[in-house]
């Protein structure tokens, strides 16, 4: 069916009427108006005054819990005129402030809330504490001129996963609410989960294209595996398996004629660079504290350096609107002095592509290279892992050669890159499409469900 948008207004007229613009079709035919899972029997008339404006009776407005009026997309599905779409951002750790009603993640809520007028979508934030199971109603947050305000609303067409951390998510009560919502009311639930590490590796394994983007990487068994792939790559990493933020990630470095081993980390006290002479005792003085079952150990790369620091890049990939993978954003992370990430709690810094690589044609190749190993990883994951997947937040680095490689892929990555003044446009571009992908699957589950839910 094709899309429309109208602006919305409260009629003066009959109050469980429903006007349409006369550059409707088949109005004869509509009985039915929803607003995401709410839908009411309505009196459908067509406006001989109007071609863009769609005027709802009071009590209408008030049965469908619409929380203001605004322009809007319309679906026209069978007998049913459609508003939409309601997007609705699940996450935990609400408070009784008004002002931070998220706590310290409210400035992060309402920047993602904030959408240009000619979005065209309800937009709003909940937990499950907002939830009237009984009513089928949302006690949702919006983020209007400039304030948080609170409206009842039916439940969403869509659900977008902005859960902070995976303790969080493995709650039995959380859990218990995306199942009702996914299962109960079919109603699409997107980048739901964390992605870990192993798994992401495991699966991009399968895919021939993406495996030249992988660095060697092993779950943890013994001493003797990591002494193996020091001796063939010089240094590694050992990564927590479901790290986040560059946390407990160690460098171990071997220096051949010294017959020493170097292991840069950082702590509660900073970044870190201490000496021991055998790997045992470097391991257990260090992560002793740690399942070491829980980590993986990945080949050391030689990336390429800018004034003798290391670079990688984040990289945004977001779905469209008719659910094609695009890149969204791009930025160069230069480590901290002594770190051996890029992470800006680490000490580094966020540069645009044009400051680290001012020759337009080594830019240009730089962008073409990253942006087609993206997008290919993109479409690897998604293939390959169950759920609606719309968003990635990617960690590549070049090294020396001009090779790229694939050090991390996020499901909920972070927007602290955008705080750069040359990404306002990119902070932008991502916030849209993520839109359009709501929109895209609010489509999908009113016009074929079965391609969502099998």
């Amino acid at each position: 069916m094709k899309l429309r948008s109208y602006m919305l207004q409260k009629s003066g007229r009959r109050p469980n009427t429903v006007y349409l613009p006369y550059t409707f079709d088949n109005i004869q035919s509509l009985k039915y108006i929803s607003f995401g899972t709410k839908i009411i029997e309505c009196d459908v008339r067509a406006d001989s005054l109007s071609d863009n404006t769609i005027s709802i009776g009071q009590e209408i407005i008030a049965d469908l819990k619409l929380p203001f009026l605004t322009p809007i997309h319309v679906f026209v599905y069978e007998e049913t005129i459609v508003i939409g779409p309601l997007i609705g951002i699940f996450t935990a750790g609400f408070t009784e402030s008004s002002l931070r009603p998220i706590g310290e993640r409210s400035l992060f809520f309402a920047n993602l809330l904030t959408a240009k007028d000619d979005t065209k979508a309800y937009l709003f934030a909940f937990g499950s504490h907002q939830i009237n199971w009984k009513e089928g109603t949302i006690t949702a947050y919006f983020y209007n001129e400039q304030r948080w305000v609170q409206h009842e609303v039916p439940f969403p067409h869509v659900v977008y996963d902005r859960l902070p951390n995976r303790k969080t998510e493995n709650h039995r009560a959380i859990a218990r609410v995306k199942e009702r919502l996914q299962h109960e009311y079919l109603i699409p639930w997107f980048n739901p989960g964390f992605f870990n590490k192993w798994d992401i590796y495991r699966c991009l394994q399968k895919d021939e294209a993406a495996v030249s983007y992988l660095p060697e990487t092993h779950r943890f068994t013994s001493f003797e595996q990591i002494e193996f792939l020091l001796s063939k790559y010089g240094h590694v990493y050992i990564k927590p398996i479901n790290g986040s933020l560059g946390s407990s990630i160690y460098q171990v470095r071997y220096d051949f004629e010294e017959n020493e081993y170097y292991c840069r980390y950082r702590d509660a006290d900073g970044n870190k660079l201490r000496k021991y002479h055998s790997l045992e005792y470097l391991i257990n003085h260090l992560l002793s504290r740690y399942n070491l079952e829980t980590f993986i150990v990945q080949q050391g790369i030689s990336l390429l350096r800018i004034n003798g620091q290391s670079v990688d890049f984040r990289i945004h990939t977001n779905k469209d609107r008719h659910g094609y993978w695009r890149m969204s954003a791009i930025a160069a992370k230069i480590a901290g002095q002594g770190s051996m990430t890029t992470h800006m709690n680490n000490g580094g810094d966020v540069k645009s592509l044009d400051e680290i690589f001012p020759d337009p044609v080594e830019r240009e190749s730089v962008l073409q290279k990253l942006t087609t190993a993206v997008l290919l990883l993109s479409e690897s994951i998604d293939t390959h892992l169950d759920g609606c997947i719309g968003e990635i937040g990617f960690d590549l680095g070049l090294d020396k050669t001009g090779k790229v490689w694939l050090f991390e892929a996020n499901s909920k990555p972070g927007r602290s890159i955008f705080h750069h003044p040359k990404l306002k446009e990119s902070d932008r571009l991502t916030k849209e499409l993520f839109l359009e992908y709501a929109l895209h699957l609010t489509e999908k589950s009113l016009f074929s469900p079965e391609e969502l839910f099998q």
